[in-house]
């Protein structure tokens, strides 16, 4: 029996540390699958790649941004004012193009029958 696949977005999470550089280090990876109204992230912040880029980063600030973006995925009273929203509501929210140091990269989409290993998969290709 072959296994069914869904459909999925996904988007990098980015660390920007100099906006007017465009420089970018790949800190996270956002997954959503409306078929199970799936949607988490999964983060690392390499600090010296961080640096790297601009010595001065606010590495306690890009921290904190991650934090949110996690909350959000997974819903509840962490999510603030987002916990209402529908997993495809947030995900959407969260891939709002923005001017950050912490922001989203473009969606792309795949086919997946299990989100949460194609989410393993990405950020280990992606971020690690």
């Amino acid at each position: 029996m072959t296994e069914q696949l869904h459909d999925y977005e996904y988007a990098v999470i980015r660390a920007v540390p100099r906006v007017e550089r465009g420089e970018f280090v790949n800190i996270g990876v956002m997954l959503y699958c409306r078929h199970s109204s799936h949607l988490a992230a999964r983060t690392h912040l390499d600090q010296g790649r961080l640096l790297a880029l601009d010595p001065v980063a606010d590495v306690a600030g890009v921290r904190r941004a991650l934090y949110g973006f996690e909350a959000v995925c997974e819903g509840g009273t962490a999510a603030g004012p987002a916990a209402g929203d529908s997993p495809g509501q947030r995900f959407r929210w969260l891939t709002a193009p923005r001017s950050a140091v912490v922001q989203p990269g473009p969606v792309h989409t795949g086919l997946t029958a299990d989100p949460e290993a194609e989410l393993r998969r990405l950020f280990e290709q992606l971020v690690l």
